[in-house]
């Protein structure tokens, strides 16, 4: 069965369509590219399972296409220029479409080089990575790593269509997957405790790869996500709730070495901190905690020292005037985001690190 969801933001709306047996010519993807010639995004690692099946469902469009090396370590300055190099080497126009096929690191490339060509080019994601699809792929946030930040180079460009095939997930490795619902968890966390508590009942089917848990997951957090989106598109207000864990999460990522650990298991971690750092209950920690240990992801960060934990988060994206904004929690299911915060707790929370 397949669906679809509407990102509402006006003359910028654009589906998101869910369902299996889409590629290989299972949508018509053509009618969502405007010229005749598209440009294709993948990695090493992507590009051999589903480059052939994406190709069926473009028509007679003209299509290139370029592979880029896989892994965080890559998503850089210089990737972004290798994908601009290719679209110039094909001399293409401003009804160029260019198609991110492949994970968060591909899509956000992908993103951030299609809105700097002949400043914006149209631009599709066909996410292949569970962590794409119920979250980076959606949003219209696109760039790249700096050596002092996460996703400090970037820009907001919003794609024409968001295409799932669900089925690419069956060739997803275990520890991807994971990762991917550390991001699936955010949602309920920050957003719907009706759905976290869906979460702690069907995780062990979301490990297994249960499809039909596997869609739902992805269909409510594509919701969530919208619905949040829709709201705040350039993250002025409450868009920045869905970044709870992200603070603490990309601080790890940062200062481990980007890939060391993979996204959503920073994020895991950061979300775990996050909560302690926060005025909650021990019985929703605790809730937390499990999940997430049940999920197969870390609930303490790496051996980080504090000094170069808060070095990292001072260049956050939601600092502003010099001050760490956090997203909080008042309980399960309902995440703010404040410059108020207990520093002696926070002091803890970090040595947890230490």
């Amino acid at each position: 069965m397949t669906s679809t969801l509407t990102v509402d933001l006006g003359e910028r709306s654009y589906p998101i369509v869910i369902g299996s047996g889409l590629l290989g010519g299972g949508f018509e993807l053509s009618e969502f590219v405007r010229g005749g010639d598209c440009l294709i995004v993948s990695n090493d690692t992507v590009a051999p399972l589903y480059l052939d099946a994406l190709l069926a469902n473009l028509g007679e469009k003209s299509v290139e296409s370029i592979n880029l090396p896989d892994g965080e370590a890559h998503k850089t300055v210089a990737a972004v220029e290798s994908v601009i190099d290719k679209l110039v080497e094909c001399r293409a126009n401003r009804d160029t479409t260019v198609i991110a096929l492949g994970g968060g690191v591909v899509g956000d490339i992908t993103g951030f080089a299609a809105a700097s060509y002949m400043r914006g080019v149209d631009f599709i994601q066909v996410p292949t990575t569970l962590l794409a699809q119920v979250d980076s792929s959606v949003g219209g946030k696109t760039g790249v790593n700096h050596a002092n930040g996460k996703n400090l180079i970037g820009a907001f460009h919003q794609p024409n269509i968001v295409l799932i095939d669900t089925d690419t997930l069956s060739s997803l490795p275990d520890r991807e997957l994971k990762a991917g619902l550390a991001e699936v968890i955010k949602h309920g966390v920050a957003v719907d405790a009706e759905f976290f508590g869906w979460l702690e009942g069907n995780i062990d089917a979301l490990l297994a790869k249960d499809p039909a848990s596997l869609g739902h997951a992805i269909q409510r957090s594509c919701e969530i996500k919208s619905q949040v989106v829709a709201e705040d598109e350039r993250e002025t207000g409450r868009r920045a709730i869905l970044n709870f864990g992200h603070t603490f999460g990309h601080a790890i990522e940062h200062c481990q070495g980007y890939g060391e650990w993979l996204h959503g298991e920073a994020v895991a971690s950061g979300m775990v901190m996050a909560a302690m750092l926060s005025d909650i209950g021990q019985d929703d920690l605790s809730r937390l905690v499990d999940l997430t240990r049940r999920a197969g992801l870390p609930v303490q960060p790496p051996k980080i020292s504090a000094e170069a934990m808060m070095k990292a988060m001072g260049m956050d994206k939601k600092v502003l005037q010099k001050e760490l904004r956090f997203v909080l929690l008042n309980e399960l299911g309902s995440a703010y985001v404040t410059t108020e915060y207990d520093a002696d707790r926070l002091a803890v929370t970090l040595a947890a690190a230490d």
